[in-house]
């Protein structure tokens, strides 16, 4: 049961002749004119999309590249967890588990994996990285049991480096990756040498007394997140109470998925990355079991009480959520590394995050992040 065994992707050409079926036959809903993104993901938008994977995305190619790097599976707590493990030729190296969120997957971090394996300097820190699909995402998946939240997924991956035999090591997180790393943190924090993510989520209490003195800077970050929770939380709500409602639609439609799963891909990001995301949950069929993620932690009983401990780092990117200190203070009882970086979307488009995905849009920033960062830890 606690098998590593070599995995090595191979999609049926069948599932990919249906695929573009399904795609030549797609049925487009009606839409008012000149409306933009009001209403949600815009039509020329899925439109362009829906054509770049038709006409010119190569799946063979995707695999290839995700082929090239040694690629496992064991099963954890019932399940089958799949991750990519490369580790450096470096006899310094420091080993750390990577984390991803939805829609992302484990594309996010293959820009990273050459600079933080071997980097060109022997003065720049090299690390061994272990980079899992989220139980219930692309090839960990689809799950077949309840309860696979942050806390289920943070036990996980502690077992999963003790199978891999790494004793001491850091985690990196983007998006769930960054609700997985603190979990972690709770849960090994003799083994975390520390925790490097891309957002902080601590929010306030409730007391007024938090908002005092407030900087300009963090209350324009608390207007942000407000216009968040106002014009794009839908996909939170509806994944946090009726995921298998949704589910039907999603894995029935690859155009359906794309438009849902794009919403938070902005323009921005290139087609090759959106279709690249998007074709994984669909050829896995994780389209229902990867939103129950979000339902699994709404619906958590288990609620770890105290701040973390572990070394902490933070590198945030304007277009992409921002992280307020005080806030986080209150979570995280030693940030070392506070860095916001000016990596956004355009001028004047809200509806972009840009930097969310800040191993594929910025890697070299987020790389050197990550260096000065582990770099001062013991």
């Amino acid at each position: 049961m606690t098998a590593i065994k070599p995995f090595r992707i191979d999609i049926p050409q069948t599932q990919l002749d249906d695929l573009a079926d399904r795609l030549r036959r797609a049925l487009w809903p009606s839409e008012l004119p000149g409306m933009g993104d009001a209403y949600g993901v815009p039509g020329d938008r899925v439109r362009a999309l829906g054509e770049y994977w038709l006409e010119r995305f190569d799946w063979r190619a995707v695999e290839a590249k995700l082929n090239a790097y040694p690629q496992f599976t064991t099963e954890i707590d019932g399940e089958q967890i799949h991750f990519l493990h490369i580790e450096s030729t470096r006899p310094d190296a420091v080993a750390v588990i990577l984390t991803h969120g939805w829609p992302g997957s484990v594309l996010e971090f293959l820009d990273v994996i050459a600079p933080l394996t071997e980097p060109e300097s022997d003065a720049a820190p090299a690390f061994h990285l272990v980079i899992p699909s989220l139980p219930g995402f692309g090839f960990s998946g689809p799950t077949r049991s309840t309860g696979w939240n942050r806390y289920r997924t943070a036990r996980a991956w502690v077992e999963l480096m003790d199978r891999l035999g790494y004793q001491r090591y850091g985690a990196i997180g983007n998006d769930a990756g960054s609700m997985v790393a603190p979990e972690m943190a709770k849960i090994a924090a003799d083994r975390m040498i520390g925790m490097h993510v891309t957002q902080l989520y601590s929010f306030p209490s409730g007391d007024p007394t938090e908002f005092e003195g407030m900087s300009p800077e963090d209350m324009a970050a608390l207007q942000h997140l407000q216009w968040f929770h106002d014009n794009k939380m839908a996909f939170n709500i509806l994944h946090s109470q009726q995921p298998q409602t949704l589910a039907y639609a999603l894995a029935d439609s690859p155009i359906g998925l794309l438009g849902w799963n794009a919403q938070l891909m902005g323009e921005s990001l290139d087609e090759e990355f959106v279709i690249g995301n998007v074709a994984i949950y669909w050829l896995t069929g994780t389209a229902a079991s990867s939103i129950r993620f979000y339902y699994e932690d709404a619906h958590a009983t288990e609620q770890p009480q105290g701040p973390t401990t572990v070394p902490t780092g933070l590198a945030m990117f304007k277009g992409d959520f921002q992280s307020i200190r005080r806030f986080a203070e209150r979570d995280h009882a030693n940030i070392v590394s506070w860095h916001c970086y000016d990596h956004g979307p355009a001028e004047g488009s809200t509806n972009d995050a840009g930097g969310h995905y800040a191993a594929h849009e910025a890697p070299e920033l987020l790389v050197g992040d990550i260096r000065q960062f582990f770099a001062q830890l013991d």
